[in-house]
């Protein structure tokens, strides 16, 4: 007689939901998208309530949201007013960001248990 061995157990769906978000890492990415949706807040609070009043102190109009400029055509007399504060104040927020972002990078790209990997070296 020869002994033959129990098919395996399946996995119930829960386990194999847990595996799967073990495997790649869900839960961390989850977390990170959380706390940058967070850290974007603070700082579009801060461009927004101290880089802008700051800018704003050097500018005729007094805010930096306020810079626009106006044309107007000639034949119709009809005024299109084109708002450029308002994107000089998000290109400000976007650049905080992205250099916080590299400063994270830089960090946990010395600790590889962290799974991040500085592909700009050799191997």
């Amino acid at each position: 007689m020869s002994e033959t061995t129990p098919p395996p157990k399946s996995k119930s769906l829960i386990e194999q939901f847990m595996e799967f978000l073990k495997t790649f890492g869900i839960i961390g990415l989850a977390i990170a998208f959380v706390i940058g949706a967070a850290s974007s807040k603070l700082i579009t609070a801060f461009v927004n309530d101290l880089v802008n009043p700051i800018v704003g102190l050097a500018l005729p109009s007094g805010s930096l949201k306020d810079l626009s400029y106006s044309v107007t055509n000639p034949q119709t007399g009809a005024t299109s007013v084109f708002a450029y504060g308002d994107l000089i104040a998000n290109i400000i927020d976007f650049l905080i960001i992205a250099f916080i972002v590299f400063m994270m990078y830089k960090i946990l790209s010395k600790y590889p248990i962290l799974g991040v990997e500085d592909k700009s070296k050799p191997k």
